[in-house]
């Protein structure tokens, strides 16, 4: 693969661990994974090196598992080792959680034990906002305040179900369970598309027989050996030591 050249490449938009350039296509975009891990919305953050070469790869991995299950994603192709073409979208201002295991700011607010196994998965919404701290949004909300339609709601927690099946299904054969994980979606040309990213960053992964935290809790709750976690991660879905 042969790296892109970014200074070449208008920043179309930078976030807190990645950065989407336009390209000489007006379909398409060039999503660059940086280094930089946060949390809290922003309020804690640090540069873990290597962390957007290991994104890049395990997201793209998600992706073509997902594409081949029919999931129709944003994903074109991994570029290199930082970047992905993807296909434009009109981003929806929402994330979508899926929770199967009780963990994190769920189990705190409801005061349920962190690893309590869930009656059938969980689907929140929340409303894409930084200076709001991106509170939950019901179903009535969404469509009140004309963030999405009821049929766009239907099609993301359809495909979210689906998305979450594959991902749960196939985590089990690599010894890891799937605790929750969040999306976002956007429109391409009308259409519906799965975007963003699927990685450590976005997801809760623990190893199913010790438990251990693969994932950005390592960064949150200052575990340590936060790029071993990734690392494992990479290892376990394609075999590559990083």
């Amino acid at each position: 693969m042969v790296a892109i050249n970014l200074d070449k490449l208008e920043l179309l938009y930078e976030g807190k661990a990645k950065e989407v350039y336009k390209t000489g296509s007006s379909a398409a975009y060039i999503v660059h994974y940086k280094d930089d891990a946060t949390a809290f919305n922003g309020e804690k953050h640090d540069i873990i090196f290597g962390k957007g070469v290991l994104n890049n790869k395990i997201s793209s991995f998600f992706f073509e598992l997902l594409k081949n299950e029919g999931v129709p994603t944003h994903f074109i192709r991994r570029e290199d080792d930082r970047n992905q073409l993807v296909l434009t979208l009109d981003i929806l201002p929402l994330e979508v959680i899926v929770r199967n295991i009780a963990a994190g700011s769920m189990a705190k607010r409801f005061g349920i034990e962190e690893g309590t196994s869930l009656k059938h998965p969980i689907l929140e919404f929340c409303y894409k906002n930084d200076a709001l701290g991106d509170p939950f949004a019901n179903e009535s909300q969404i469509t009140a305040f004309g963030w999405a339609t009821q049929e766009q709601l239907d099609g993301i927690k359809a495909i979210a179900m689906k998305v979450n099946s594959i991902l749960t299904t196939f985590l089990a054969t690599k010894n890891i369970t799937l605790v929750d994980f969040k999306l976002e979606f956007g429109l391409h040309d009308g259409a519906l598309l799965l975007g963003d990213e699927i990685s450590p960053d976005t997801c809760r992964f623990w190893d199913s027989k010790t438990g251990e935290k693969l994932d950005k809790d390592r960064f949150r709750r200052d575990l340590g050996n936060i790029e071993d976690a990734y690392k494992e991660m990479l290892f376990r879905l394609t075999g590559e030591k990083a």
